[in-house]
């Protein structure tokens, strides 16, 4: 007897059609096999999925039986086949049939993924919400996942999710033994929220300077290092740069739960990510850990921040060949990782925030001697590495009647309205989910508006501190975002010098 069922495989966050053929041959020897590149957890699923049967009252059946996971050349990973398997070796010995004929659901229009636990328990998977936007684009009319992964898939639109907790309920589904009742569609614009702060910028003393680059950065998504001594406030700020960032659209909302259900199991929550994801890794994090990677490829940090920022404290500290990977994800948006079996892609477009201290000690440098720690601890900066980085701005250290003095200066509330409103007139200018930090060269010649005195002032700025091309473009971003900020249509020369202003390092290593 043969039987086929369709899954999906993971290739990245990105799933593939992958067919489960079981042919039974109840007169041969018992034994199973599974081929079609399967790893250790695939190749395992035949005795989970035995022990489930068995332990739901379901046989499983003896004889030779063969399984096939097509395409028969790319490999198979995880525990995501069990429910397929199992499926395939019910609908073979007949104990389920068609589903057509009987009222259940199709197996010829229907994408089944899961892990079995021996008692026939259905367990969450990794990637729910990518198979079922899969499904859809291939034309199936339904999807049956774990039930704590529904939610996710049911963010898609166009196909029916059947979230199910045992394997007896599949069975009761595809034979037609239970009324078909889908998850009900998701509604993603409802369930997107602003993100809230632990800290509002209120209570940030005295640095208003700092707190109007990260306003910048905000509103034009640009990347930011903020230099100051130890206690000035950095981290704190850091923490309430959440509070102003806008709300997911609800496209970017899928997109950013597709790249966290790939990498984690992320079953048992709302089924998605509803807030810009804010990352903060330790500095002893490895390569793999910041960009991705494994022997099967996983995202790493910078993905896991995609579409939202990556706070990096105490930037230095990082090892080096770690910033230096940082260097390709911030240019292109992208995280291309190479393996023996094929190459995989993660997005990763996401907002850098970095703090330092000026030196290792953490205080502010104090004649010849102090201006070489300086010297030497921003040497562990690369210059390519800051040319990718929008905004220095320096965040001083704060005198102690500021320190003692009421809340003041501008808030949260007031720094977020004004990030939406600039926000807004970028989309206006050059279309949804393009901020300013994205634009091409091409597009900043279309857009920037510079008028001749501000281009007369960007070149001397340009000349006098040997500023590369990069530098140039990152500049003319900023300033857009700043004129879009003051409302302005054109961009002026006082919206040129404050762009330059923020080119702090730039300046410092110009003199050294």
């Amino acid at each position: 007897m043969l039987s086929r069922v369709h899954s999906a495989l993971l290739v990245g966050i990105d799933a593939h059609p992958c067919e489960v053929e079981v042919d039974l041959d109840p007169s041969g020897l018992d034994q199973q096999g599974v081929v079609g590149l399967p790893d250790a957890a695939v190749r395992e699923s035949l005795q989970r999925v035995r022990a489930a049967l068995q332990n739901a009252g379901y046989p499983f059946p003896v004889g030779k039986t063969l399984i096939n996971l097509a395409p028969a050349d790319v490999r198979k990973e995880g525990p995501m086949y069990d429910l397929p398997i199992a499926a395939g070796l019910l609908l073979a010995q007949q104990v389920i049939g068609s589903g057509a004929a009987s009222g259940g659901l199709d197996p010829r229009t229907t994408v089944l993924a899961g892990e079995l636990s021996l008692d026939g328990r259905v367990r969450p998977i990794r990637g729910a919400l990518s198979i079922a936007d899969r499904a859809r684009s291939d034309g199936m009319r339904s999807v049956i996942v774990p039930s704590d992964n529904a939610p996710e898939a049911a963010v898609v639109d166009g196909i029916d999710v059947f979230g199910v907790s045992t394997i007896a309920e599949v069975v009761g589904l595809m034979g037609g033994e239970l009324e078909p009742e889908p998850m009900p569609p998701a509604d993603v614009a409802s369930l997107v929220t602003q993100a809230e702060s632990e800290v509002d910028f209120a209570d940030v003393k005295g640095q208003e300077g700092a707190k109007r680059a990260l306003m910048i950065a905000a509103a034009g998504a640009h990347n930011l290092l903020m230099l100051g001594p130890a206690g000035a406030g950095k981290t704190m700020m850091a923490r309430a740069r959440p509070g102003i960032l806008p709300p997911l659209s609800p496209g970017e909302a899928i997109e950013v739960t597709r790249v966290h259900s790939a990498a984690t199991q992320a079953g048992g929550g709302p089924g998605l990510v509803t807030t810009r994801p804010v990352r903060t890794p330790h500095h002893t994090a490895s390569s793999a850990a910041i960009v991705g990677g494994g022997a099967v490829p996983r995202p790493g940090e910078v993905s896991l921040a995609h579409l939202g920022v990556l706070f990096l404290d105490e930037l230095p500290e990082f090892p080096r060949g770690v910033l230096e990977t940082l260097r390709q994800p911030l240019e292109d948006g992208v995280v291309t990782i190479a393996r023996a079996s094929g190459t995989v892609r993660f997005p990763a477009r996401f907002m850098l925030v970095a703090a330092m201290n000026p030196t290792p000690k953490g205080d502010l440098p104090a004649g010849e001697q102090g201006r070489r720690d300086m010297e030497r601890y921003l040497s562990k900066l690369s210059g390519p590495l800051l040319d990718r980085i929008d905004l220095h701005v320096e965040a001083p250290r704060v005198a102690w009647k500021e320190l003692g003095g009421p809340r003041g200066g501008l808030s949260t509330a007031e720094m977020r309205d004004s990030v939406l409103r600039a926000r807004r007139v970028a989309e206006g200018r050059q279309g949804p989910g393009r901020p300013n930090a994205s634009l091409s060269g091409r597009e900043l010649d279309a857009m920037s508006g510079i008028d001749d005195d501000a281009t007369a002032l960007l070149g001397q700025a340009i000349e006098s501190l040997g500023l590369s091309a990069r530098a140039y473009d990152k500049i003319r971003r900023s300033s857009r975002t700043i004129a879009d900020l003051a409302g302005s249509t054109g961009v002026t020369i006082e919206h040129v010098a404050e762009a330059v202003q923020y080119r702090l390092l730039d300046r410092r290593l110009s003199s050294v």
